[in-house]
């Protein structure tokens, strides 16, 4: 039996935006037209604390709610998680996942780092980039960029029209104009092997 629902599953640290990312990824799905959830979930609840969020895509309704076990798709927005053990960032993945990871690193070198296979592996500095365009570190919303471009599983209106949205309820148009640009950048930017 095919698998019919995507899972992707977010490692940041508290402050950088997993949950953020995860949700609005599951808005941008649903504005697309399909089924999406979008959630986090919390250690020990305090900035910096390994944090991870969960999205998961499909054509039809979505009827499991836990945590990711299986990622199709894996995104660190942290590169020191990546030396973490109990970060569990290769933890359930095969060699069908896609990993992207924010970083100066290339995508050759975070592949031998993790020591797993996996079907891409993709690497963006995602806190330079949003340094750049938007004054502050926080590597969520270029990520949401590289995902799109690696996976396809959205176009970039889509996700400009819900950033629009989404972010025009709480930021000025400077600051939603950062974070568009950041997103673009990161789609043009992402390195894969």
């Amino acid at each position: 039996m095919a698998k019919d629902t995507l899972e992707v599953r977010w490692h940041g640290r508290g402050g950088q935006g997993a949950k953020t990312a995860a949700t609005f990824l599951a808005e941008a799905v649903m504005e697309a037209g399909k089924h999406s959830q979008g959630f986090p979930e919390y250690g020990p609840e305090r900035r910096g604390a390994p944090v991870r969020g969960y999205t998961r895509i499909s054509e039809k309704p979505i009827r499991r709610h836990c945590s990711i076990a299986s990622p199709d798709i894996v995104i660190v927005l942290d590169p020191t998680l990546l030396d973490s053990p109990s970060a569990g960032v290769t933890q359930g993945t095969t060699k069908d996942t896609i990993f992207l990871v924010n970083t100066t690193l290339s995508p050759e070198e975070i592949k031998k780092e993790l020591g797993v296979e996996g079907k891409l592996f993709g690497a963006v500095d995602a806190t330079g980039i949003a340094v750049e365009e938007f004054g502050r570190p926080i590597p969520n919303t270029p990520m949401v960029g590289a995902l799109v471009k690696a996976s396809g599983i959205l176009d970039m209106d889509t996700v400009e029209k819900v950033l629009q949205h989404k972010f025009g309820k709480k930021f000025s148009q400077k600051v939603i104009d950062g974070n568009l640009r950041a997103v673009k950048r990161a789609y043009e930017e992402l390195k894969t092997v």
